[in-house]
């Protein structure tokens, strides 16, 4: 061979492994593009779920306010019930 055919091989090879190298670099790009994409919807969808379950404890924090309201109310008659049962029962001082 001469040098013209061993020039013009050399150019056609590199060609290759550069055409090669750029088609596998563009190909990995986009695959891990694709995963890191995937992986966000998967955390964002945590994200939701995180969400629906702060607002289910908001909700069963507002129940628990409200029940410990009506316990309060109740205690505060059976207060009420046990002073007038008491003062009937024993007497008051000065009555």
């Amino acid at each position: 061979m001469n040098d013209p055919q061993i020039w013009t091989l050399l150019g056609v090879f590199a060609a290759i492994m550069l055409g090669g190298m750029t088609l596998m670099t563009t190909l990995l790009i986009r695959t891990l593009n694709a995963a890191i994409e995937g992986v966000n919807g998967r955390f964002d969808g945590v994200h939701g779920r995180i969400d629906g379950l702060n607002a289910r404890i908001d909700g069963l924090t507002g129940e628990m306010r409200a029940k410990f309201e009506t316990v309060n109310v109740k205690l505060e008659h059976l207060d009420r019930d046990v002073t007038a049962i008491s003062k009937k029962v024993f007497g008051v001082p000065g009555d």
